[in-house]
Order: structure tokens, then sequence, then C-alpha cells
């Protein structure tokens, strides 16, 4: 097959998984959970294959390309097709999703047959890999979507499968209800930011007429000419859905509550799917927001403002996995703000990078869980302790040395340590930031600080000292389809670096055959060197607060001491679910139930059970007619016949 046929393979990127989900669906139980991993990492895998042949046929032929199934919806002026577009924008998303979802369901084989059991239900084990595989198409459908309405379907896909996941074990969590709360809670989310982005798409059609992107970013100068106010909606109601999926102030509240779903989940979600799309969304409609400056302040803002809050609250989190959720919507505060500034391969770049290491630590804080849950299960005292707590941890780098590794090989890399892939992407954000918003500049640099040293807490808190805890004491290493694909990870986070290098911008080049030419990144020295000073001076600090100070796990926290009220803001997250509690959900119960009690059953039941008694008490009168008797029915056939001969007489 020639390269340039290959890109006529770019529905099997969501067939594969498909596919997979099918046969799991059919056959996963009968054949057992070795069965259901296989053909599930198989489906994902493929999926992946299927992606690096479509990269190499579009390397050889740039130009965007469609691949067209068929007619999906005619009404009208409105045509629709189910239809694929491969250019290097979608492509690169192809092989991030794929990829590294790849790796997470190797590593969900291992995870999983412990989870199940921890949880006392192994039945669901097929489960999860259906639902794992329905989440990678539903990705693969949004990113190689040609139109707004197809990328929507993928868009409402990733949203179930969130939905799905998160609430897996949807009768675990506080008072039995607590992860189904939290799967409620992003679901609902979700949904606000989905009608921005349904009410940018009804604007989209008026005043393009159609949803495809090719004719839509055409006309965008000559509307947004015409149009502007109706450009400047456009622009912020997506921006509302951006906000929902990649969680960006206001709506960044059901991320860290997605924890609630297993560990495999926490990374598919963080690092290659879900709150990528949002990002993408704004990359993929940058014609729309380079017309619309104002777009692009508030979406640069908006990321800005979320990287800086979100640090803050990381900062004060004891939940292993709490820190990483809430690290990852600061880094998705980096990818807005570097999007909404323009600099729109920094943000591609480092979405990228991110999904390494991120998913890297995920999943390394996945077999953290799980070697302290094997500790707490040798020492006789299973659910005496919360095993994602760090302060039950410490010493675990000697029980535990590749995770150990793994780990502070993702967390050098999430703070911005050179030659690491995130001090690369790092910097293209804060050079672009330098150059023209020193504000925002210092805002990132700040947030890049507490970056390093939330992640210098955590690793000192996790592997370092005595352990704190017998389960910590009796922790193991995790099994080998674990720890591949965390050694896989690493190594991505190490070299990830490559593909943007300063002075070779690989994706750079890539990336302008859809994005357009543009100024290459610039490597600048000073930025680069202050980056790299203060990531230092985060873990150093980290290191000086808090190695030694936690001999026991009811400790107090060092920072408590030094920081006050500032610290209980940043442990009780500032307050925000609570403030939304407030707000909007009390308000709205109360209204839904007076809306309920005096107005659903004291008004509308009366008047149904008026019309309902009316109706009963009509049908007792003429059922008397009915009584069965032949004398009875002669008289009033008499008494109509004497009506309609008197009517005659009269008329």
């Amino acid at each position: 097959m020639e390269s340039g046929q290959y890109l006529n393979l770019v529905p099997w990127v969501v067939f594969m998984p498909v596919i997979g989900l099918v046969i799991n669906l059919l056959f996963g139980k009968r054949f057992g959970e070795t069965f259901s991993g296989v053909v599930g990492s198989l489906a994902s895998g493929l999926s992946f294959i299927v992606s690096v042949l479509v990269a190499m046929g579009l390397a050889a032929h740039p130009e965007a390309a469609i691949v067209t199934l068929g007619e999906w919806i005619t009404i009208g002026a409105l045509q629709v097709h189910w239809a694929f577009r491969v250019d290097t924008l979608s492509v690169v998303m192809m092989l991030v999703v794929s990829g590294v979802g790849t790796l997470i369901h190797i590593y969900s084989i291992g995870y999983m047959h412990s989870d199940v059991r921890h949880n006392g239900d192994p039945e669901r084990f097929t489960r999860f890999f259906v639902y794992l595989n329905l989440f990678i198409a539903s990705m693969m459908t949004l990113v190689s979507a040609d139109n707004f309405l197809m990328m929507f379907v993928g868009w409402e896909g990733v949203g179930l499968c969130s939905y799905l996941l998160i609430g897996f074990w949807f009768e675990k969590g506080k008072n039995g209800t607590g992860n189904a709360e939290a799967a409620k809670k992003a679901f609902i989310t979700n949904r606000i930011g989905d009608f921005g982005l349904l009410i940018a798409m009804f604007m989209i059609f008026k005043y393009f007429g159609s949803f495809q992107f090719d004719t839509v970013f055409g006309q965008a100068a000559q509307v947004a000419q015409a149009h502007p106010g109706a450009m400047l909606a456009i622009t912020l109601f997506m921006l509302l859905g951006v906000t929902g999926k990649s969680a960006q102030i206001p709506l960044f509240v059901w991320l860290p509550d997605a924890m609630a779903g297993p560990t495999p989940v926490s990374a598919l979600i963080h690092a290659a799917t879900m709150v990528t799309a949002g990002v993408y969304l704004v990359a993929r409609s940058s014609a729309f927001y380079a017309l619309v400056p104002t777009a692009q302040t508030v979406v640069m803002w908006i990321g800005g403002l979320t990287a800086f809050f979100a640090a803050t609250i990381a900062i004060g989190q004891y939940d292993i996995k709490k820190v990483l959720a809430y690290s990852t919507i600061s880094q998705l505060g980096f990818m807005v703000a570097a999007v909404g500034m323009g600099a729109t391969v920094a943000g591609m770049f480092h979405l990228v990078t991110h999904a390494f290491f991120k998913g890297l630590l995920f999943l390394a804080a996945g077999s953290v869980i799980q070697g302290v849950e094997r500790g707490l299960h040798h020492a006789h005292g299973a659910g005496e302790l919360d095993p994602q707590d760090m302060r039950n941890m410490g010493g675990l780098r000697k029980v535990m040395p590749v995770t150990f590794w793994v780990y502070l090989i993702g967390g050098l890399a999430l703070s911005g340590i050179v030659p690491l892939a995130g001090f690369f992407s790092k910097d293209e954000i804060l050079a672009a930031a330098y150059h023209g918003q020193p504000a925002l500049f210092i805002l990132l640099v700040i947030s890049a600080f507490m970056t390093a040293f939330y992640m210098g807490r955590q690793l000192v808190m996790v592997f370092f000292g005595k352990p704190r805890s017998a389960a910590a004491e009796g922790a193991s290493e995790s099994p080998k389809v674990m720890t591949i694909p965390l050694i896989i990870l690493a190594g991505l986070s190490i070299i990830g670096g490559v593909l943007n290098l300063p002075g070779v911008h690989t994706l750079e080049h890539w990336l302008s055959h859809t994005l357009g030419e543009g100024e290459p990144a610039e490597f600048i020295w000073l930025v680069a060197g202050l980056s790299l000073i203060l990531a230092l001076a985060g873990l150093g600090l980290g290191w000086l607060v808090y190695a030694g100070k936690l001999s026991k796990a009811d400790a107090p926290d060092p920072m408590k001491s030094k920081l006050g009220p500032v610290f209980t803001g940043m442990e009780h997250k500032w307050w925000v679910d609570e403030f939304y509690q407030t707000l909007i959900l009390n308000p709205y119960k109360a209204f839904s139930e007076f809306m309920a009690n005096p107005v659903d059953l004291g008004v509308i039941d009366r008047i149904g059970g008026g019309l309902a008694a009316g109706a009963r008490s009509a049908s007792e009168g003429l059922s008397k007619i009915q009584n069965g008797f032949v004398r009875s029915y002669a008289l009033w056939m008499l008494i109509g016949l004497v009506a309609i001969m008197t009517y005659l007489i009269l008329k």
C-alpha cells in the first residue's frame, strides 16, 4: 500500500476500539479476565498502529485530506457527512490518545485484577475494558471529525464515558453514594459547558450555513467583519464548553472528584482524553480566535488564573491523586493560556508532553496505592486507614524502587527540570507570555514555582523518610504488567522534548500545515534559566520544609504553622464547593421543592385529579344507561325516536 493510501485507513482509529468493546460485550465474561484485557488492549493498540500509518501517509502528503464514510444528516440547507479529517493537528491527537491510551489499557490488566477483588466484585473486570474502549472510540471520533456536529458526538461520548468510569464503583464512597455523587457532579458540570458549545454551534450554522471546518473557517474573516458581535459570542460560548471539558474556572470543580474512579480512569481522563478536548477545540478554532482579540484575552486570563488558583490548592492536599488532579487543572491552565495568546503550537506541545508525564504520575500513583493496600492486607488492617493519604506513606522508595524512580522522573518533568520534556514545553509557554503579556508571565512563573514545590512535597511525603504506617512498611512493588507501561512513559517523559527542540521546531513545522506558518518559538535563555532556577528552588523548598518533619501519620503539616489561615484555605480548596452549594445548589433545591410541593402537588396534581374525578363521575352516570335490561334499552330508543321526530316537526 502506498503511503498516501494509508490516509483511507483513518476510520479504523474509531472502528478498532468499537470492535474491541463489542467482542468483550459478547464474549468477555465467558472467556475471563485475560481475554478481556488482551482484547481491550489490542483494540486500542491497533488504533494506535492505524494512527501511525495515517501519520506516515500524511508525512508524504501533508495537505489535509477528508475521508467520507457517507451522508449523515440532510435537512433543508443542513447537510452533514460522517467524514474524517486527516491533518497534522488531528493526527497528533490521534497518536497521543491511542498511544498513551494503549499503555493505560495494558496497565489496567494488572491494576483491575487487584481492584475488582479489593472491591469485592470480580465480574466487573470485563465491563471496565468495555468502558475504556468506548472512551478511546469517543475521543478518536472527537479529534478526527471534519465538522462540528460529528465532533460534538465524540464530545458527548467522552462525557458519558467519564460518568460511567468515575462512578464505576457507584456503591462505594462516602455514605455508600460518594462515587455516584462524583460521577453525577462531573456529568452535570459538563452539561453546563456543553450548553455553551451547542449555542456556539447553532450560531455557526446561522451565520455560516455549515458545520464543515473548511467551509466555516474559510468564511471566518468575512463573517467577523460583517457580524463582529456574533463572532465574539461564538468564541465566548465555545470557551464555556472549554471550561467544562478542560476543567477551567469556573467549571473545574468536577475534576478533583473524578478521582473516585479507578486510577487508570484518572490517568485516561487527565492525560490523554477528556480534558485535552477543550484545548484541542480552541486550537482547531484558532482561525476564529485570531479574529477576536477580546475572546483571546478572556481565554488567556481564564487559563492563567486557573493555573495559579489550582496550584495553590494542590499545595494543601493529602490525597496522592487529589494533588495530581489539581496539578492537571493547573497545567491545563498553562495550555489554555498558551492557545489564548495565539501560541497554539506551544499549547499543543505542552498537551503532548503533559500526556506523557501526567499519565506516568497517575499510573505510578495507582501503583503506590495498590502497594499500600497490599501492605494493609499483610498487616491485617484492611480498611483501617486511607491508602491514598500521603500521611500514611513514607519510605516507599525502598520497597517500591521501580515505582519510585518512574515517579521521580514524572515529578521532575512536571516541575520543569532540564532536559526532561516538561522543561521544553513549559518554557515555550513562558517565552510566549514574556514577549507580550508581562502580567500573565509573572502569574505563570509563580504557578510554575508552586508546581515544583507541591511535587517536592509529594515526593518527600510518599517516598522518603521512615514508613508512617504498618501498611507503608509492608508495601511491595507492583507486577510487571503495571511497571512496564510506567517505564515506557518515563522514557517518553525524558525524551519528549525532542518533539519541538529549540532550533529544530519539528512539531512547529508539522503543525504549520494545519495552523499556518508562524514565527518559530524563540528560546529565551533568561526565561529558561529563571524557570529552571525556580523549579529547583521549589523542589528544594519542598525538601527543606517536609524532609524529616513528618515522623508519624498524625503529625501536623509543617506548612500550617508557617502559612496559618492561608494553608487552611488551600487545604479546604478555598471553599469553592461550599460557595457553589450556597449560591447555586441550595437555592435550586429550595426552588425545586417549592415547585414540587405547592405548585406540582398543590395545583397541577389537583387539576389532573379534578379532571380524572369528572371523567369518573361522567362514566358512572353513563354506566347506569348500560344496565343490561332490554326494557331499559327499548325505553331509551323510544325517547330517542321521539326526540328526533320532534326536531323534524319543529324544523
